[in-house]
């Protein structure tokens, strides 16, 4: 029969020199060749992720004095169920030392299937030196590994989520319609330093900057409402935009008391505010404007927000802009590639005026390169105008393959070719022709209500038989023709002008708010309402049907009805429900 003591002693030499450290080396090299058997791995990772279950608590002498963590102290979810803000929410109470993370499932589960796997003679009198390599592969080697395989899983599974969550409120926000033909003053609120005060132009041109003191600690309110009023009536100011920072709910009240004096209606509105300080310390920001201040540039931006939200957010890192959830703690690369993809992509689905755009808008036109880019600024500088999508042909540096990229988004209104100011892109002018001589129209009816007319009582797949267009082309042009300025943000709601304030104290349970919202993530959606805070809508309060994700209802930007249901003075913060039904 064999015996392990007496087959170890053939292995003795210099560095093993008893048996005992003999069979030790064996049973190591055993828990090695158990752990690097693929089969095994397999099976227990998909074991513990059917059945285990994942384990917060927090650490003990822990420091959360705000609680952002008080719902994972003791939490307890599946692992084939958790949600990715949960994982996110978890791994970040870890990493800053308050929560400890376990999962949790039977061991003795997975030691009888690698006993199964392994000993195939429980006869033998060396069955419990298996036994041991089989416990210590374990406990040192596989779990170890497949536990943190599956955490990593976990978290980019949840990264992903949280990347494409972001990119949709991204792309949303980019897309908030602007506010056209409607002269601004911008309100970047402070305490100390005072609120910055902005007058714009129907253009986004500045036209007189200001600073007053209406909030703590000077508190100089008639001075204040004396500068701001005398503004108002000067410009003929239609809508106050205020920043939703420090000091924004005071500045709000203030401005809610003051135009109600104003000599004609003027309404404001709450802007998100984030990133704008980025832009003003950045070198563009100086560049633009080197001789303000970085707050009185940061009012400027607010402005230009609520005139055309688009051409003012691509100067700022996407990221930057805050309409996400746990972006710090996602693969940075990942989210930087996602979300300026979402950018070109909204910019290209707007178009751009060539000859007004800026260099920040003109960097995310498909196919357009720093240096393309640069050459069409100088040479706008130089002729003072392009009339022409041709004329961009003659520019240096925009090669035959930069304009066949390009050309169909940049626009040219006022041009000496109608069709250059709609998306038809110039290899399809021959199609459109052939359509209007089709419709027996001339090119300078495009957008009429004759056209319009005509389109309506055509026979459209007949036409685009007899002219063999295919389809995707032949309706986009058509389209084309209806509305050749056509800007897809127009069709989405306004935001919403207000003219007084809502406190905490005048909020009851049951009351119908609207609202617009601000974010939206895996668990709900936050509605500005008015208040200090956002609003919560739980994803359970959306819908009565059943709701997978908040965004496949909502966008960021969306106006809707809601109704309170829970109040918070304290923090200041109410809960609502979009279900009118659901009172408390």
């Amino acid at each position: 029969e064999f015996n392990l003591e007496k087959e170890a002693e053939k292995y003795l030499n210099d560095k093993v020199k008893s048996i005992s450290d003999a069979i030790q080396g064996v049973k190591y090299i055993i828990a090695e060749i158990i752990s690097d058997e693929a089969e095994y791995r397999k099976f227990l990772r998909n074991y513990i992720y059917l059945n285990g279950t994942i384990f917060s608590k927090i650490k003990k002498n822990a420091s959360d004095e705000m609680g952002v963590y008080k719902n994972y102290y003791d939490y307890l979810e599946k692992v084939k169920t958790i949600k990715p803000h949960r994982v996110l929410a978890i791994n970040r109470g870890e990493k800053e030392g308050v929560l400890s993370v376990s999962l949790d499932y039977s061991k003795d589960d997975v030691k009888a299937y690698l006993m199964r796997k392994v000993i195939k003679n429980n006869n033998v009198s060396y069955v419990q030196s298996i036994v041991e390599a089989i416990e210590d592969s374990m406990t040192r080697l596989i779990l170890p590994s497949v536990e943190r395989e599956i955490r990593s899983d976990l978290t980019d599974k949840a990264g992903e989520v949280a990347i494409t969550n972001f990119a949709k409120n991204l792309e949303a926000l980019l897309m908030t319609p602007p506010l056209k033909e409607k002269m601004v003053l911008a309100l970047d609120p402070a305490y100390r330093t005072g609120c910055k005060l902005a007058v714009l132009d129907k253009t986004g041109k500045p036209l007189q900057i200001e600073v007053i003191y209406p909030t703590p600690p000077r508190n100089e309110i008639l001075e204040s409402k004396k500068i701001v009023l005398a503004l108002i009536q000067r410009y003929n100011i239609d809508v106050v935009a205020i920043g939703n920072g420090t000091a924004s709910r005071e500045s709000e009240a203030f401005i809610a008391d003051v135009i109600k004096e104003a000599d004609h209606k003027v309404g404001y509105v709450m802007v998100n505010e984030a990133g704008a300080s980025v832009y003003s310390a950045s070198p563009l920001g100086i560049e633009e404007f080197p001789n303000l201040t970085v707050e009185k540039r940061s009012a400027i931006s607010i402005g230009r927000r609520l005139q055309d939200s688009l051409s003012e957010l691509v100067k700022i890192e996407p990221k930057s802009i805050g309409v996400g959830l746990y972006q710090h703690d996602v693969k940075e690369k990942d989210l930087e590639s996602a979300l300026d993809f979402t950018v070109s992509k909204a910019v290209n689905k707007v178009g751009v005026d060539i000859n007004t755009a800026s260099p920040s808008l003109l960097k995310y036109v498909s196919g357009l390169s720093k240096r393309s880019i640069e050459a069409i600024i100088n040479y706008r500088l130089q002729k003072g105008k392009i009339t022409s999508r041709e004329e961009i042909k003659n520019i240096d540096s925009v090669t035959d393959k930069v304009y066949e990229q390009s050309a169909g988004f940049l626009r040219i209104t006022d041009g000496d070719n109608p069709l250059d100011a709609t998306a038809i892109h110039p290899d399809n002018y021959a199609d459109a022709k052939n359509i209007l001589h089709y419709l027996n129209m001339k090119i300078t009816d495009i957008g009429s209500e004759t056209m319009i007319y005509i389109l309506g009582t055509t026979d459209l797949e007949a036409m685009r038989e007899e002219l063999k267009i295919d389809n995707y082309t032949f309706y986009d042009i058509i389209e084309a023709l209806k509305k050749p300025h056509r800007d897809p943000r127009d069709e989405a709601p306004k935001p919403i002008l207000k003219s007084d304030v809502l406190t905490i104290d005048d909020v009851t349970i049951g009351m119908e708010l609207t609202g617009t919202v601000r974010n939206v993530v895996d668990f709900g959606i936050f509605v500005d309402v008015g208040l200090h805070n956002d609003a919560l809508a739980h994803i359970s309060k959306l819908s009565k049907s059943f709701v997978r994700r908040p965004s496949d209802l909502f966008q960021v930007g969306d106006i809707v009805t809601c109704y309170v249901i829970g109040i918070d003075k304290k923090a200041e913060k109410i809960s609502i429900s979009l279900l009118k039904e659901d009172k408390a």
